[in-house]
């Protein structure tokens, strides 16, 4: 595997890219970059999370994720019955096997980095 020289820029990203709707009628996530093509074996994938007001997203990880709360507000629990009130800044890691729901009472806008492919989401 040959490394890349350089680096890749998306400019003003998290208010340019419209991540497609992925459940329900509010839930809408898409990924900007992913190592995916230089380092098959370990990929790492980010890109943008976005809910609006109505449905809760259920979401079970099948791989270890971090999220920062760039935009709005989630209220976000675990099946523990753990829940934070997110605001823009929080950071969150959810491991592998870690079942989570967010919910929000208008929108809430989050970036993303997974361990996983792109589009494995």
């Amino acid at each position: 595997m040959s490394s890349p020289v350089g680096m890749t820029h998306f400019p003003k990203a998290q208010s340019t890219f419209k991540p497609p709707l992925i459940a329900n009628e509010n839930a809408f996530l898409g990924d900007v970059a992913s190592s995916e093509k230089i380092d098959a074996e370990k990929p790492i994938s980010c890109g943008f999370y976005r809910l609006e007001k109505g449905t809760p997203l259920v979401y079970t990880y099948t791989y270890h994720e971090m999220k920062i709360i760039v935009e709005g507000s989630f209220d976000i629990s675990d099946e523990t019955g753990k829940t934070v009130h997110a605001v823009a800044g929080d950071v969150f890691y959810f491991p592998k096997g870690a079942k989570i729901t967010f919910k929000t009472d208008d929108y809430g806008l989050a970036f993303y980095t997974g361990q996983r492919k792109e589009g494995a989401a």
